[in-house]
């Protein structure tokens, strides 16, 4: 499907048709992992402040809607990898073109998860910036560059969230026919 407004609106009609379709067992697996990154990131860079890190440059203000806003969309990308509990199991073609969708949607998100820590972490407490930088250029150079980090980090967790959730509904996996055998044992 070629980029277009009215695609991305059927894209988005979709995902939402998606979410409501989901169970508990889902959206308990998506808060289980929201929770688990935000605590993650959120101790790693001092978002929450705690006695094993320490941050010299404060945080800024757009941070925290970044911080929280990436872990919902790393926790629901999370649990559109989970199988609803009605799907049968797939044949061995319909699995290996779902994984090479799941390959593609979770680099995305593994990008946006990664590029959530370097946008909202502390601009010279990032080992990575400081040795490539030096404190100065880490200021100069690393800190402004934070807010595009963090559009790029949302852009790439939600166009991923997105994309698996349409594709629950545009696309979904057929449960298979139970062999004979496992119909008479289920009766």
């Amino acid at each position: 499907m070629a980029w277009t407004p009215s695609a991305a609106r059927q894209r988005l009609a979709l995902a939402w048709r998606a979410l409501q379709a989901w169970g508990p067992r889902q959206y308990r697996v998506a808060a289980l992992v929201a929770l688990g990154f935000a605590v993650l990131v959120g101790v790693a860079t001092v978002l929450i402040p705690n006695p094993w890190f320490s941050r010299e440059i404060a945080t800024v203000w757009w941070n925290y809607p970044v911080w929280i806003l990436t872990a919902i969309g790393v926790g629901l990308l999370t649990a559109t990898y989970m199988r609803p509990a009605s799907r049968g199991q797939a044949d061995t073609a319909e699995l290996a073109a779902e994984q090479a969708a799941e390959r593609k949607t979770s680099r995305m998100g593994i990008a946006g998860g990664v590029l959530t820590w370097f946008a909202v972490g502390c601009p010279v407490c990032n080992k990575i910036a400081l040795l490539a930088l030096g404190y100065s250029g880490a200021i100069t150079w690393f800190a402004p560059l934070q807010p595009i980090l963090a559009l790029a980090a949302l852009v790439l967790t939600g166009v991923a969230l997105v994309w698996r959730l349409s594709g629950q509904i545009a696309c979904p996996m057929p449960a298979t026919k139970r062999p004979a055998a496992v119909k008479e044992l289920a009766r």
